[in-house]
C-alpha cells in the first residue's frame, strides 16, 4: 500500500472508486473492466498532469516518501554478488551508511550508501538514514579501498543529515564530515553519486564529492532542510513551502545552476509507484556517467583535478 501525499487526494479517489468496482465485479460476477480501464486512463493523466506541475515543498514530500527506492533496494537491484563492509577500524559499525564492493553490470565498483530503512524497526536500525562519525569515516575506509584497487566509488544519498547528537559531536561529527568531503575529492578514481530521495545538509555532501552528481527527477538536495531553513528566517516551520522555494533545492534548480550533471526520470506519479523501474534507470545514467568520466583514458591526477575545479566552480 502506499503512503498518500496530501495533494494527491484527487488520485486516490480514483483508485479507491477502481477497487470498489473490482470488489463488486467479484461478488457479483459482473464485467467492469471497461468503466475499470477508463478510470486507469483517468488516474494516468490526473497523475501525469500532478506531477508536471509540482511546487518545490511538493517535490520536497515527494522525495520523503517512504515507498521510494532505498539505498538497499538500489543495490540489490543493480549491484550483482555485493560483499558488504562494515566499521570504520577506529570505533564500530554504523547502520546508516551501508558499504561494500560489488558488480555494477559486470563490471567491480565500490559502493556506499545512506539508507534510511522501510518500516519502524528498520527506521531504528539505520537511525533514519542520519550518520554518526563513525559513518563517514567507514566511507572513507572505502574510498581508500577503492583507490587501492583502481575501482570505480558509486554512491547513493538519502538522508535528511548526519546526526546531530552529543554523542556524535563527542567523537568528532564535524571532523568527519570534512575529512570524508576531503577524501571524495581526493581520490584518483572515477567517482559518480546519486541523489535517491532527500539529500540534505553536509551529511549528504559528504559522500556526495562526485565527478558526476546525478538526482532522481524528484529528489531534493540542500543545505538545510526547509523546516529548519524557516525556524531560522521565520521563526516558524510553517513557512517550510516558502522555505522550499527560496532554497532553489530541486533537481532542475540544481541542474541549471550546474550543482547536479543529469537528472534522471522517474516513471509517472513518482519513483514510489515504480521503484523497479526506476532503479533500472538511475542505473543506466550511472553506467553512463561513469563513461562520460573515463572518457579518452583519462589518468587518476586529472580526474582528481577536474573535480576540484568542478566544485570550486559551484556557485561561482
Amino acid at each position: 500500500m502506499l503512503t498518500p501525499l496530501a495533494f494527491e487526494r484527487p488520485v486516490l479517489e480514483l483508485e479507491a472508486r477502481i477497487e470498489d468496482l473490482r470488489k463488486l465485479g467479484q461478488h457479483d460476477d459482473l464485467d467492469l473492466s471497461e468503466e475499470t480501464q477508463r478510470l486507469e486512463a483517468q488516474i494516468e493523466k490526473s497523475l501525469a498532469q500532478l506531477y508536471g506541475k509540482l511546487t518545490p515543498w511538493q517535490r520536497v514530500q515527494v522525495a520523503r516518501h517512504p515507498n521510494r527506492p532505498r539505498a538497499l533496494s538500489v543495490i540489490n537491484a543493480l549491484i550483482d554478488d555485493f560483499t558488504p563492509l562494515a566499521g570504520d577500524r577506529l570505533y564500530g559499525e554504523d547502520e546508516a551508511i551501508i558499504g561494500g564492493i560489488g558488480r555494477l553490470k559486470g563490471r567491480s565498483v565500490v559502493v556506499i550508501g545512506q539508507e534510511k530503512g522501510g518500516d519502524t524497526a528498520s527506521r531504528v536500525k539505520h537511525n533514519f538514514g542520519m550518520a554518526h562519525p563513525e559513518g563517514y569515516r567507514k566511507a572513507m575506509r572505502l574510498m581508500d579501498l577503492a583507490e587501492r584497487f583502481k575501482l570505480p566509488v558509486v554512491s547513493f544519498v538519502d538522508t535528511p543529515g548526519a546526526f546531530p547528537g552529543i554523542e556524535a559531536e563527542e567523537r568528532g561529527q564535524a571532523e568527519a564530515i570534512a575529512r570524508c568531503l576531503q577524501k571524495g575529492l581526493e581520490i584518483e578514481t572515477p567517482f559518480v553519486a546519486a541523489v535517491l530521495g532527500e539529500g540534505g545538509s553536509g551529511g549528504a555532501v559528504a559522500i556526495a564529492a562526485a565527478d558526476k552528481l546525478l538526482m532522481f527527477e524528484h529528489s531534493v538536495y540542500s543545505v538545510i532542510s526547509p523546516e529548519g531553513c524557516a525556524s531560522i528566517l521565520w521563526r516558524s516551520a510553517e513557512q517550510a513551502p516558502e522555505a522550499a522555494e527560496a532554497l532553489r533545492m530541486t533537481a532542475k534548480d540544481l541542474y541549471d545552476l550546474g550543482v547536479a550533471d543529469a537528472i534522471v526520470p522517474e516513471p509517472v506519479g513518482g519513483a514510489h509507484r515504480d521503484p523497479q523501474a526506476a532503479i533500472q534507470s538511475l542505473g543506466d545514467a550511472i553506467v553512463s556517467a561513469l563513461g562520460e568520466t573515463e572518457a579518452g583514458g583519462v589518468t587518476g591526477a586529472e580526474l582528481k583535478r577536474r573535480r576540484r575545479e568542478r566544485f570550486l566552480k559551484i556557485g561561482g
